[in-house]
């Protein structure tokens, strides 16, 4: 894709993606049709999950692709979504091969427009996915490190940042990153909030599954984010049964550099609630393989503060949003999810299409 074609994939406000995305989709000759989001976003804007599909609804082979499932990281997967769409030879080997494939623009639509990785609700979705009639997985270690990670005063007094700086050494990144990114249940004012209920996000995403999902018998899923991982590498991780050994082979089989979390390969955390777990739930005639798409921005701990401040920013609704602090906060979220740079944006769109047109293979083979 050359330099100028490159540049009008990508967005910096979700009314801009959400244009782009439906022109791609109408340009491509596909219908497309919205949940609309009960809320508006930041500019008064329409919200909504936007659904295209390519290939027929009796198809046996489906393949969904979908963003936005944190909000602020929408603006790189609607990138990926767009040149995808603007790919001929994509969709013609799709329907050379009898696979469908369906795009989910923005799983959360509001957190894309008002730049927040969280739902309205402060959640996150891809922690969403519970049986809220049983007891919630507790979350102890997160418990005791909520005060620091959202101090009431942004910036954090020294004494805050000394004491989760000590805590770091004590007990590594990689502990910390679980504890804090595993999902938690108890502090709806902290930081990867799993909820007490099925988010709007969650319910949509389950109706467009009943529209389109329950007629296939192999159902493929790259789920687009970014933050996770090196500047400008990819990583693939593994989403689904761990336990199940022909899945995982069948996952590694589509793409080889497979991650995983269950094996401690993966730079993802393990995480409870899990988006993909739905699919189980609204598909089970299907055979399905799938893996969330992460590509790297910035180090983490560059992203946890940037979370951190944003979490405060949340807290506080009696600080307006027009304020210098407030702005420079909203956009420092944006940049720990996206590089505005073209050798950053190159490498994401490329390693996109690979993964997408490798689960376009493994349909067809499968």
């Amino acid at each position: 894709m050359d330099a100028d074609a490159l540049n009008t994939c990508f967005s910096h406000k979700y009314s801009e993606a959400r244009e782009k995305f439906l022109a791609a989709a109408d340009a491509a000759g596909l219908d497309a049709h919205a949940e609309i989001h009960p809320l508006l976003g930041q500019d008064g804007e329409t919200l909504a999950l936007d659904v295209a599909r390519c290939g027929p609804i009796s198809a046996e082979k489906l393949l969904l692709v979908s963003s936005g499932c944190h909000g602020v990281e929408g603006y790189a997967g609607s990138a990926v979504q767009i040149a995808l769409l603007r790919d001929a030879n994509f969709l013609e080997q799709a329907q050379q091969a009898g696979v469908a494939v369906l795009f989910l623009h923005a799983l959360n639509p509001w957190g894309m427009s008002w730049m927040r990785r969280t739902t309205q609700e402060n959640v996150d979705l891809n922690r969403n996915f519970q049986d809220f009639s049983h007891p919630l997985p507790a979350n102890p270690g997160y418990d005791e490190l909520h005060p620091l990670l959202v101090p009431s005063t942004w910036p954090p007094s020294p004494e805050n940042e000394q004491k989760l700086q000590a805590v770091l050494a004590q007990r590594g990144m990689a502990a910390l990153q679980q504890i804090v990114s595993g999902g938690q249940y108890s502090e709806p004012e902290g930081l990867f909030y799993g909820g007490h209920a099925p988010t709007w996000s969650q319910q949509a995403l389950r109706h467009v599954l009943r529209d389109h999902a329950r007629r296939c018998s192999k159902l493929g899923w790259v789920d687009l984010h970014s933050g996770l991982g090196a500047t400008g590498q990819a990583e693939i991780i593994f989403s689904g049964d761990g336990s199940d050994p022909a899945q995982v082979e069948r996952a590694r089989a589509w793409w080889p550099t497979l991650k995983t979390m269950h094996e401690h390969t993966s730079i993802s955390a393990v995480i409870s609630g899990a988006m993909w777990s739905v699919i189980g739930q609204e598909c089970p005639q299907a055979e399905f393989t799938g893996m969330g798409f992460e590509f790297g921005t910035v180090p983490p701990l560059h992203i946890l503060q940037a979370m951190r401040a944003d979490q405060w920013l949340e807290n506080h609704p009696e600080k307006p949003l027009r304020t210098a602090l407030a702005q420079k906060i909203r956009q420092g979220l944006f940049e720990a999810f996206f590089i505005d740079a073209p050798q950053w944006q190159q490498a994401l769109i490329e390693n996109g299409l690979d993964a997408s047109r490798a689960a376009l293979t493994g349909l067809n083979a499968s």
